[in-house]
């Protein structure tokens, strides 16, 4: 679609409205109120302190409505300030209480209760101003004679001449009355420039404006600025936020007229455009023309970022404020569109670079993040896909509880929540009784818990190799079948066992081969670049195991128990375990190679690498390493000299710029070609950077982000 340039060039054209304001004369603020009506202003500014509100024991006067007006306050014919006046309309809010002994005898009251009744009101009005980097608060005594004192009419409007501001500024305005008796009203003001103002002449400031004009160039943005030859200006590009100042992006000092262009990929809405003459108190031009461009809306979303900080936290990036809801989705494998958990769950809102909460008690591969604006999805990532590993084959239970204790299950499906027990014939409704039976066994993952219910995750995969066992039981009896089909044929014998001997060892090489990942969980950080290089890994033909991915194994086992599992079943499948070393893990081998034990509780209860050097030292003392270790580390964190001498008698790998060497060791005898080995560890390699900036440059770090100790790795 293209940018509708012709009206951005309208609305930005060398006078897109002309403003004809009233003329003040005098440096002096004045009032003046509606007839019938007394009203003085206070010489002096006062604090700006609304206080609480506080019950009204009669009738008050309150300000219901605001009114702005801008006009010049000058002092010469050419020397005026732009001025904000300011309207303040009041209404008679409340009423007077009966006299208790009225209310009990329903007689006169004592006569000289009424006099009140018939006074005039006063009211002492507040206005507050902002605006950058202005502050003020005046006050206005009002005062209503009794003739005028209607319960809940309007009784007129004071009128403050009037708060000075910069020539395109924002004015926020209040008023409240002293003491407050209602919440305070509230007005923002937009100055325009010099653009806009008829008396542009009168305004010093506007003399030596350098004009900005926004024209097409192509898919691209052309600034144009009309300036004599001489004249010194500059240009400053930035993105306006809602709150706080602005991020610059770039800013350039400049002669002459000048033509600028900006790439369309560059075009977002709240890119703005500040231009101004190099010269002492000058005035200062602001535009920002993309706000309502679409082509700037659809750059913003595919420039938006997901990032996940800690289990439970996580954060929208953008250049923009958005208007945006999130909620929380399961993608099930098989590419099936992820289902919104809502409900139980609920849509809220976000705000674009600020840290929010998941509600949850555990993360999940599954689990997913879904963003939407104006009820289109945007964005979707599942955040814990790379510390986690793949998508697992789980099915999600949403449990809802009732009152007295009642409470109902069903299983989340494509097609919809399948209630448990169910006699459909849906894989859910089939192993209903299977899967409510593991959940009050304890083998379901609880993600989510309140009042009203819970979410829990349950495995799937032992029921998916019961089917599969049954598929290959089939297979070979139909290949048996057929090889005895085929022995008959006697002419033809040979040459069929040698096309099975070939499928066979296709079969094999086919395999995927058995890795076992051994780190230390130096931090939180660490554990997800872990995970991102295992994810990585098996997209390759490797089967990775990581403790990551294991935690109920690991918690129903114990880390020593789990580690001898998984290294005798790696080696006995002719696999390779993979010893990824980090400061962590060299002081870690340090202290065991010293004093042959570990100090307890040095380590999180899920550190296999710490259970693991029990049975390693054994293969490296005994000169069993070769052919199933090998190490690595990562570039700039760790060198590979700073491994222990006693792990570099097999391979040390620096990763990522070791990689196809390193996928090279990890490959059966049979590995592919030179240039595929290459293929595959760019993929790698491109899986791995998000990763490693954001462990080495975390977000909200103005340097490197990370500190490296000295001789463990590259300053950065």
């Amino acid at each position: 679609m293209p940018v509708p340039w012709f009206l951005l060039s309208l609305a930005l054209g060398r006078s897109p409205m002309v403003l004809p304001l009233e003329r003040l004369v005098g440096p002096q603020d004045a009032t003046h109120c509606s007839p019938g009506l007394s009203c003085q202003l206070w010489d002096n500014d006062i604090l700006c302190l609304p206080g609480d509100i506080v019950p009204a024991l009669g009738p008050v006067l309150v300000p219901t409505h605001l009114q702005t007006e801008l006009v010049l306050r000058c002092g010469q014919e050419t020397d005026c300030d732009l001025c904000v006046r300011v309207a303040v309309h009041l209404a008679v809010h409340g009423h007077w209480e009966e006299p208790e002994d009225e209310k009990k005898f329903g007689g006169a009251a004592d006569p000289g209760l009424e006099t009140p009744r018939n006074a005039s009101l006063q009211a002492q009005v507040v206005l507050s101003f902002q605006a950058y980097p202005t502050a003020r608060c005046v006050l206005l005594e009002v005062q209503v004679p009794a003739a005028l004192v209607q319960f809940g009419q309007s009784v007129g409007s004071v009128v403050y001449d009037c708060f000075e501001a910069a020539l395109g500024s924002e004015v926020q305005i209040w008023s409240y009355t002293q003491p407050r008796y209602e919440k305070k009203l509230n007005l923002t003001q937009q100055l325009p420039d010099c653009r806009g103002l008829e008396v542009r002449n009168s305004i010093r400031s506007c003399w030596a404006l350098p004009w900005l004009n926004v024209s097409a160039d192509g898919d691209n943005a052309r600034l144009v600025l009309n300036v004599s030859e001489e004249q010194h200006f500059s240009l400053f590009l930035y993105w306006k936020q809602v709150q706080g100042p602005p991020k610059p992006w770039w800013q350039k000092n400049l002669t002459g007229p000048q033509i600028i262009t900006l790439n369309h990929t560059d075009l977002v809405p709240c890119l703005c455009i500040q231009v101004w003459p190099l010269e002492p108190d000058s005035f200062r031009t602001n535009i920002c023309p993309f706000r309502e461009d679409p082509r700037a809306h659809r750059n913003l979303w595919r420039a938006a970022r997901l990032r996940l900080l800690t289990l439970q936290s996580w954060r929208l990036e953008a250049l923009c404020p958005l208007p945006a809801e999130a909620a929380l989705c399961w993608q099930a494998p098989g590419g099936e569109p992820c289902q919104p958990l809502v409900p139980p769950l609920s849509w809220e809102n976000i705000t674009v670079n600020k840290v929010l909460e998941f509600p949850l008690l555990e993360g999940h591969p599954n689990l997913c993040v879904q963003v939407n604006s104006w009820e289109k999805l945007q964005l979707q990532e599942c955040l814990w896909a790379d510390s986690l590993g793949p998508l697992n084959d789980d099915v999600l239970l949403l449990e809802t509880r009732g009152p007295q204790d009642n409470r109902s299950l069903c299983a989340l499906e494509p097609s919809g929540c399948t209630s448990l027990p169910s006699r459909t014939s849906t894989m859910a409704a089939r192993l209903g009784e299977y899967l409510l039976q593991d959940l009050q066994s304890g083998q379901c993952l609880q993600l989510w818990n309140d009042d009203l219910g819970a979410i829990w995750a349950c495995p799937m995969d032992k029921y998916t190799h019961k089917r599969w066992a049954l598929v290959w039981l089939a297979c070979l009896l139909f290949a048996a079948a057929l090889s005895l089909f085929l022995l008959l044929r006697k002419d033809h014998e040979k040459g069929w066992l040698r096309l099975l001997k070939q499928d066979v060892r296709k079969g094999a090489a086919a395999r995927s081969r058995a890795t076992l990942l051994l780190y230390s969980a130096d931090d939180s950080s660490f554990e997800r670049l872990v995970g991102a290089l295992a994810s990585a890994l098996c997209q390759l033909p490797l089967r990775v195991a990581v403790d990551l991915w294991s935690r109920r194994e690991l918690s129903a086992q114990g880390p020593v128990a789990w580690f001898h599992s998984q290294r005798r079943q790696t080696l006995q499948e002719g696999g390779m375990v993979v010893l990824l070393f980090s400061p962590g893990a060299v002081a870690l081998c340090s202290e065991w190679l010293q004093d042959g034990v570990s100090a307890p509780g040095a380590h999180g209860p899920h550190d296999a690498f710490r259970a693991s050097l029990s049975c390693v030292l054994p293969d490296f003392l005994q000169g069993r390493a070769s052919g199933r270790y090998v190490a690595a580390c990562f570039d700039r964190l760790l060198r590979p000299d700073a491994v222990p001498a006693l792990f570099r008698t097999v391979p040390v790998f620096s990763l990522p710029s070791q990689l196809p060497d390193f996928l090279g060791a990890l490959q059966r005898p049979s590995a592919p070609r030179p240039g595929r080995l290459r293929e595959r560890a760019e993929q790698v390699s491109r899986a791995l950077q998000p990763a490693l900036e954001s462990y080495f440059h975390p977000p909200g770090t103005p340097g490197p982000g990370r500190w490296v100790a000295p001789g463990t790795g590259d300053e950065t």
